[in-house]
């Protein structure tokens, strides 16, 4: 497979107002650095005129690539299949709205060189309405406490990959919001830069309340794939040997109530929540077993989106 420096993989979905500008851009401010690169756009299902301005570019610049999907399935979908077909020793994704300021390009690439493995980057002052920026502040902040990954910015889409992180990992559904701490669960280093950020001049933001539910459900996956994957039962094991344990512990105590009093305990509200204790952490323990089970058989997941055309792909 023939070596490029830096690939650049930007998922696109209706950014016709914005493509042309980022293209110019992209190679602006890295062909000063002396290193190959290309640039890969995955077309996520736009229904505009975006897919036609990148087959313009491609023509003009064959380092341009094209994916374009049969429908909209989603930005963590649009990264893998790029991540794919990617052939950079060092890759960059960034969002196509022209909000990641293409100038950041040769600081995250000195970062990287300076021997990071995943450099993130940071919207200090991010440029958005109140109505993203404080749910994304609180996100940040719990992601950072529960995953142990000292980083004030997740949801940035602006982030320099060494090679071998993207070939270690699988991301789908929202996961792409914590590529960071899924990285460090591998042993990769992770940092982070302050990017500039920009206002959106063009399109419509795609960030809705439904993000934000799916964005804490994905958080509660990442803290369990990195931290009990390999052993489910460590999660499920305990916690039914808590629920067992207080279960049993309250139904002794009745029982040695019972014996020592000679009162009835079989109406007792405690008791019903005492055996209710037993049974949910039995439950507990057996699904335990099931995903330790489960954990030992070797599969591959199937691959999440179906490609319509690619354009520049040897």
């Amino acid at each position: 497979m023939e070596k490029i420096d830096i690939s650049f993989v930007i998922p696109v979905k209706d950014e016709e107002g914005t493509l042309e500008e980022l293209y110019k851009e992209i190679v602006k401010n890295t062909i000063s650095l002396n290193l190959s690169f290309e640039i890969i756009f995955v077309d996520d299902g736009s229904t505009d005129n975006s897919y036609e301005i990148l087959k313009e570019i491609h023509k003009k610049d064959k380092r341009v690539k094209l994916i374009k999907f049969r429908r909209n399935f989603g930005k963590a979908s649009a990264l893998s299949s790029g991540f794919q077909r990617a052939k950079g020793e060092i890759i960059i994704t960034m969002d196509a709205d022209l909000q990641d300021d293409p100038k950041e390009i040769p600081r995250f690439i000195e970062k990287i060189k300076e021997g990071y493995d995943l450099v993130s980057g940071w919207k200090k002052e991010r440029k958005d309405p109140l109505t993203k920026k404080i749910p994304s502040k609180i996100f940040n902040k719990l992601a950072s406490i529960l995953t142990g990954v000292k980083i004030h910015d997740f949801n940035c889409g602006y982030k320099a990959y060494r090679r071998e992180v993207i070939e270690n990992l699988e991301i789908y559904g929202e996961l792409y919001r914590y590529i960071p701490a899924l990285a460090h669960s591998k042993g990769f280093s992770v940092t982070e830069i302050p990017v500039i950020h920009h206002e959106r001049k063009h399109g419509k933001s795609k960030y809705g309340w439904e993000r934000i539910l799916k964005g804490f459900l994905d958080l509660i996956t990442v803290i369990f794939i990195t931290k009990f994957l390999k052993r489910p039962m460590h999660f499920f094991g305990g916690t039914g040997i808590i629920f067992f344990s207080t279960g049993f512990i309250i139904n002794l105590s009745l029982v040695i109530y019972k014996f020592l009093t000679g009162a009835l305990i079989g109406t007792r509200p405690l008791l019903t929540l005492g055996v209710l204790l037993m049974i949910v952490g039995v439950q507990f323990l057996s699904t335990g077993l099931i995903a330790e089970m489960l954990n030992n058989i070797t599969h591959e997941r199937k691959r999440e989106y179906l490609i319509l055309e690619e354009i520049g792909f040897e």
